[in-house]
């Protein structure tokens, strides 16, 4: 099943999806973050009663809300796309990650509000996996099994930004040689909140496809479009890391917990016409920025300039 959030006089709803153009609401179930919370009725029955006898709503002109609102936290892959590796000059051999602030996230249709002095802010779309069973140092063999499903993310980036926050420093190293006993090493650091993290810098949704919709999540098409024409098509076959693996490697670092959004990486495949996401200046551009993903469905956002 689809499940999503949309506001309905003002107010949030579950939905869950019973077609293109329409949902039925779930009724007792206040929404996915009550749900990982342990707060609510069963979900898989709550959602079968809805499709079977329900108050349908219609989608057209839906208010949408991220479908999960307050993720204890969203990690987010860095670099995680081996179908350019000769853009990465040295790496680790292993999954790098950041995390972005729960306030960034949007739903679908909301706008996304850029300011001059932002810079150029690029879209980066990318499969996110919703996990629904908490667990630490999981291994790869039972990482599926703390995943709840699968939803749309797009990763906005201001490289503007990431260059005012990067430093070249001298960074200072135990040396047991040295009479004073450190070193200097020349170095490079750059930190992601704003340029990540700023509001709005996180449309998310509209739909999270529970794991049995989604019987490979690396076999699924994905594109970007930007006011209709298409930026990038890619397919989550090329993801560098895969799903399990990801998810067992953050684990052995941090706890996940129910809730936790984990943004794969972004769509990168090589275009034969020099095309990029990073080419989408959407401060300077505006306009409209799509994602959409095989099986999940299509997560779309205004530019609105502020």
């Amino acid at each position: 099943m689809r499940l999503g959030m949309i506001e309905i006089d003002g107010a949030a709803a579950l939905v869950v999806r019973v077609s293109d153009d329409e949902a039925a609401i779930v009724d007792g179930v206040a929404s996915l973050d009550h749900v990982f919370l342990g707060g609510e009725p069963d979900l898989e029955e709550a959602a079968a009663v809805a499709l079977e006898r329900g108050r349908r709503v219609s989608l057209e002109g839906a208010h949408w809300l991220p479908p999960v609102r307050r993720p204890p936290k969203i990690l987010c892959v860095a670099l995680n796309n081996s179908a350019n590796p000769d853009r990465i000059l040295s790496g680790p051999d292993t999954p790098a990650m950041f995390v972005k602030p729960s306030s960034s996230l949007v739903g679908s249709g909301r706008p996304i509000r850029l300011r001059e002095e932002m810079g150029r802010v690029h879209p980066e779309p990318e499969l996110a996996v919703v996990i629904g069973r908490s667990g630490s140092e999981i291994p790869v063999a039972d990482a599926y099994e703390h995943v709840f499903g699968y939803t749309i993310m797009n990763d906005l980036t201001s490289p503007t930004m990431r260059g005012e926050d990067t430093f070249h420093y001298r960074a200072i190293h135990p040396d047991p040689d040295a009479a004073d006993g450190i070193r200097y090493v020349e170095s490079w650091v750059s930190y992601p909140a704003r340029y990540k993290g700023t509001d709005t810098f996180g449309p998310l949704g509209p739909w999270v496809a529970t794991r049995d919709e989604i019987p490979d999540p690396h076999a699924l098409r994905i594109t970007c479009s930007h006011d209709g024409a298409l930026v990038t098509e890619d397919n989550t076959a090329n993801l560098r890391f895969s799903v399990a693996e990801v998810v067992s490697f953050a684990s052995q670092y941090m706890t996940l917990e129910a809730g936790d959004v984990i943004a794969m990486g972004t769509a990168l495949k090589r275009s034969a016409k020099g095309g990029a996401v990073q080419n989408v200046d959407l401060t300077r551009l505006g306009g409209v920025v799509e994602v959409a993903i095989e099986g999940i469905g299509t997560l779309s956002n205004p530019v609105e300039h502020r």
